[in-house]
C-alpha cells in the first residue's frame, strides 16, 4: 500500500468510523494506522494487535520501528513491542469507548415536540424494528439486517442501565416480534417461530417452535410486522415481491391471519403493497394499518396510506389504484379505482409509514387518546427527503380528521441522523419509538 493511502489514516477517521458502528472497519483502520505510525508490515501489525505482542521481527519492504536495523538490542526490540502494544490498546479502548457513548451523543436536542412533552434515550439497539412487551415488562425487539431479537428488562433494578440481551441471532430478517401467553413469536420472512416460557429464560432460551413455515421466500417486502388481534388470531401480512406487479393475490400483497398454533391460515384483506405497521381501535375493535406507496411515479404521487378495515374480504386497490384516486399506468386500465376500497387519510407520498399505534395511556392530555401515532422511516429516493418523523392522525365518529407532524428532527437539511420505525405505548403512558439507523430506542413522555 503507498505512504499516501497510510497517510488518510487518522484517530478522527477511526473514531468517526467507530461512532457509526463499523467496527470491523474501525479495526482494520487501526491495523492501517498503526502501520503508519510505527512503519511496520501489515502481517506484523496483524499479530501484535491479534496477540498482544509481536511474535516475531516486521516483514516485507517496510523499514521496522528503529530504522536503525543493525544497532538494534533486544531490550530495543521488547520495547517497541510494548509500544506497539500499548497504541493498539488505547485506539480499541477509543474506538469501543466511542462506540459505546455513540447512542448516548445522539442530537435529541435537535427533536421537535409539542409543548410539555419530552424525549429521551431509552436504550441502545442495534438496528432496532417491531418491538412488543412482555407481560413480565420484558421489551422485546426485532431487527431486519442485524438478524438478531434483543430483550430488555424495563421492570426493577435491571432497568437502570436498558442493556438488550441477544435471545436469538443469524435469522432471516425477524422484523416482527409478538407475545402471547408466555410465548414470543418472531417473523422471518418465510416463517413464524414461537418461544416458549420466554422471560424465564432471557438468558438461555429454548429452541423455538415452527408455528407456520409457507409463506413466500422473497426478500423484497418480505419482512414482517406481526400482532395479534382482539379475535386471538395471528396476524401476518405478505408484501408484494416487487416495486409494481400483479402477483397471486392469495399468496402476495395480502394481509393474513391464523390461529395461534398456525393452523386455519386466511387472507384478511388483499391490495396492500406493503403493511409493516397496523393496531386495532380501542373501542370498534376494528382493523388500522399503514401501506407503504408504489415509487417511480414521481416525487409527489402516490401517497403512503392509512387505511382501515372495518371487515374481512375488502381489496385497497394495489396493483391497480394508488391513494384510492390515482390509476396505475399499467395496471390501472383493468379495474377502476372505484372497486377498491380507498384510503381512510392519504399520508406523505413515500415516506414510508411503517410502526403505528392507537394511544390509549393517560399520561399524555385526554385529547390524545385514541389518537394514531404512526413512524414514517422516510423516503429513499426522493428529491427532496420527506417523512423522518412521527406524525398523528385524529380520528371523529371513525373518520380521520387531521394529519400533522409530533415529532421532528431527525431530518437536518437533506440528511437524516436517524429513521423512526415502530412506536409501542408503555403501562406509564409513555411512548417508545425505536430508530434503525441511530440504533436506539426513545421514550417521549408528557411532563405535567
Amino acid at each position: 500500500m503507498s505512504a499516501d493511502f497510510y497517510g488518510r489514516i487518522s484517530v478522527e477517521k477511526i473514531l468517526k468510523t467507530t461512532i457509526n458502528f463499523q467496527m470491523v472497519r474501525a479495526k482494520r483502520l487501526i491495523f492501517l494506522y498503526l502501520c503508519r505510525v510505527s512503519q511496520c508490515s501489515i502481517g506484523g501489525m496483524f499479530v501484535a494487535f491479534s496477540t498482544g505482542f509481536p511474535t516475531g521481527e516486521p516483514t516485507g519492504d517496510s523499514q521496522p520501528f528503529d530504522s536503525r536495523p543493525n544497532n538494534r538490542t533486544e531490550e530495543q526490540r521488547a520495547m517497541n513491542r510494548r509500544k506497539l502494544t500499548l497504541m493498539a490498546l488505547s485506539l480499541f479502548w477509543m474506538s469501543a469507548s466511542a462506540a459505546a457513548n455513540a447512542a448516548e451523543d445522539l442530537p435529541l436536542n435537535k427533536i421537535h415536540l409539542p409543548p410539555g412533552f419530552e424525549i429521551s434515550l431509552f436504550a441502545k439497539v442495534p438496528n432496532a424494528r417491531s418491538m412488543t412487551l412482555g407481560s413480565n415488562g420484558t421489551l422485546f425487539v426485532g431487527t431486519r439486517t442485524a438478524g438478531n431479537v434483543y430483550a430488555i428488562a424495563t421492570r426493577g433494578e435491571a432497568t437502570q442501565n436498558k442493556k438488550p440481551v441477544v435471545i436469538a441471532r443469524g435469522l432471516n430478517m425477524p422484523n416482527g416480534v409478538a407475545f402471547r401467553d408466555g410465548a414470543l413469536y418472531v417473523a422471518e420472512v418465510n416463517r413464524v417461530l414461537r418461544y416458549d416460557d420466554i422471560e424465564s429464560r432471557l438468558n438461555a432460551p429454548s429452541q423455538p417452535a415452527v408455528v407456520n413455515a409457507n409463506f413466500p421466500s422473497d426478500n423484497s417486502h418480505g419482512w414482517k410486522f406481526i400482532a395479534f388481534g382482539p379475535d386471538g388470531w395471528l396476524y401476518v401480512p405478505v408484501g408484494a415481491p416487487c416495486n409494481i406487479c400483479e402477483p397471486d393475490s392469495n399468496r402476495y400483497a395480502n394481509l393474513q391471519r391464523m390461529r395461534v398454533d398456525g393452523g386455519a391460515p386466511e387472507v384478511f384483506a388483499r391490495g396492500i403493497r406493503n403493511t409493516v405497521g397496523f393496531d386495532w381501535h380501542p373501542q370498534t375493535k376494528q382493523l388500522w394499518f399503514t401501506d407503504n406507496g408504489r415509487d417511480r411515479l414521481g416525487d409527489d404521487v402516490p401517497p403512503d396510506e392509512l387505511n382501515h378495515a372495518a371487515k374481512p374480504g375488502l381489496h385497497f386497490g394495489y396493483p391497480h389504484c394508488h391513494g384510492g384516486d390515482i390509476a396505475d399506468p399499467e395496471f390501472g386500465k383493468s379495474r377502476p379505482c372505484k372497486e377498491f376500497t380507498p384510503p381512510a387519510q392519504k399520508l406523505g407520498p413515500h415516506v414510508a409509514a411503517l410502526g403505528m399505534r392507537f394511544y390509549t395511556g393517560s399520561m399524555f392530555p385526554a385529547e390524545y387518546r385514541n389518537r394514531i401515532f404512526i413512524a414514517e422511516h422516510g423516503s429513499w429516493n426522493r428529491s427532496t427527503p420527506l417523512g423522518y418523523r412521527i406524525t398523528v392522525v385524529q380520528l371523529k365518529d371513525n373518520q380521520a380528521v387531521s394529519y400533522k407532524p409530533f415529532a421532528e428532527g431527525w431530518l437536518q437539511g437533506s440528511r437524516a441522523w436517524g429513521r423512526p420505525v415502530d412506536i409501542l405505548v408503555m403501562p406509564d403512558g409513555a411512548l417508545l419509538v425505536s430508530d434503525d439507523e441511530a440504533g436506539a430506542i426513545y421514550r417521549i413522555a408528557y411532563k405535567k
